[in-house]
């Protein structure tokens, strides 16, 4: 990749699915190319013949992932990934009508990467493994959102015809729950099927508790007397087995994904920085990694690494008016992931139990208390990045005092409370 300073053109690319449109201008500004490919083989073959004549090129694009970062990548170009909001705004300068077209478009995207590219960051490449480790990632937490949405279906499905199946069992993320509907599909099986095969069932999924057994015993007794009538018990256990055998071949494609997962995460060389974190393990872990890992200058400040992960707030001044909101425009993987690794800490990390009790006293939300717990985890995290050191509970106590941290203060008398 090129210095800023030796790149003679700029090309706007503006990218689709089925074919991209190239604009590409010089340092004067002037078209010296334009052109529309297909995203197909013969396409980009077009493209590395359109843009062999300018060695020193530079791409704006509006994205910073999918198959046509992929594939400018694979061809040594300087991408610069421009925000939709922005592109929006860059168009509005060169068409302040509303004016609209992909050409456009990327014309409009090529003079900005001109006029205040020096100004913008580089896309930076990650290794194939934290490359790979993050695309497993990203697919697994689909994986998982369509396995909620089969669930939410599923409990829908027992509400019009079997509360009973409800009533026993509480977490509809278990496989036993999807077992149970597999063994005993309406109430009439279930009432038909005895306290025995109950039982049976009951133990061969590890369920039997002595607390638990005679309700659930109780409620598979009645599971008749209140449930949907025949048509409809019939039309939606159809539904019910139907998804329940979906969300346990769904399961198994998610357990081989968390398989090879852990096994990518074992192999990395930042695997012991990242596992170190507190509340992260071997399931936040790796996707921390995907998401953060790469060179230690990927994000030049602390600030930097907050604003991706959208734990930094953004401020709105006019005048005598000041606001501070939500920061929105961010990696959404990164700020879900952040998120439930601070909820993580509570349970493990002291001081980070104390700070979020703070914020909740001060009148903040659970969600923004958390959020501000991930701003100081991410802010360790930066640390540790740039120095290689794993986690170290004791040094963190050790800075806290040095500094005179609040938080340290407050944990003195929660520690008395306990004693």
């Amino acid at each position: 990749m090129k210095p800023w300073m030796e790149i003679t053109h700029y090309a706007g690319f503006d990218w689709a699915r089925d074919h991209h449109d190239v604009v590409i201008v010089d340092r004067q500004g002037q078209i010296v190319a334009d052109f529309r490919i297909e995203h197909s083989l013969a396409g980009w073959q077009a493209f590395r013949d359109q843009v062999q004549p300018y060695s020193a090129l530079a791409v704006a694009i509006e994205t910073n992932q999918g198959t046509a970062v992929d594939q400018l990548l694979q061809r040594d170009c300087a991408i610069y990934p421009v925000n939709p909001l922005s592109a929006k705004s860059y168009r509005e300068r060169k068409a302040p009508s509303g004016h609209k077209t992909d050409r456009l478009d990327a014309w409009a995207l090529a003079e900005a990467l001109r006029q205040d590219g020096q100004q913008w960051k580089a896309l930076q490449p990650l290794d194939p493994l934290t490359q790979q480790l993050q695309l497993l990632c990203r697919d697994e937490i689909g994986l998982i959102e369509q396995r909620t949405a089969l669930i939410n279906q599923l409990q829908q499905a027992l509400v019009e015809y079997y509360p009973a199946a409800l009533q026993a069992f509480e977490d509809w993320t278990q496989p036993f729950c999807w077992d149970f509907i597999l063994q005993f599909p309406t109430p009439e099986k279930l009432v038909g099927a005895g306290r025995r095969r109950w039982g049976k069932f009951l133990h061969t999924q590890k369920l039997w508790r002595p607390e638990t057994a005679s309700k659930r015993m109780e409620i598979f007794e009645h599971a008749r007397q209140f449930c949907g009538s025949a048509a409809v018990t019939a039309a939606k256990s159809l539904l019910a087995l139907s998804l329940a055998k979906l969300l346990n071949a769904l399961q198994l494609q998610l357990d081989q994904y968390r398989r090879q997962i852990e096994a990518l995460f074992k192999q990395h060389p930042d695997h012991d920085l990242f596992g170190s974190l507190p509340g992260a393990a071997q399931t936040l872990g790796p996707r921390l990694l995907g998401e953060i890992g790469g060179p230690p200058q990927r994000f030049e400040d602390t600030e930097a690494l907050q604003c991706v992960a959208g734990t930094a707030p953004v401020s709105f001044q006019s005048g005598q008016i000041h606001r501070v909101h939500v920061r929105y425009q961010c990696n959404k993987v990164l700020r879900h992931t952040v998120h439930l690794w601070a909820q993580c800490s509570l349970r493990v990390c002291p001081w980070a139990d104390v700070y979020y009790r703070q914020k909740r006293a001060e009148g903040k939300s659970h969600a923004c208390a958390l959020r501000c717990l991930g701003q100081r985890l991410l802010k360790i995290l930066w640390r540790m990045i740039q120095t290689r050191r794993p986690y170290d509970a004791d040094l963190h106590a050790r800075n806290q005092k040095q500094h005179g941290s609040w938080v340290l203060a407050l944990m003195k008398p929660v520690a008395k409370a306990s004693q």
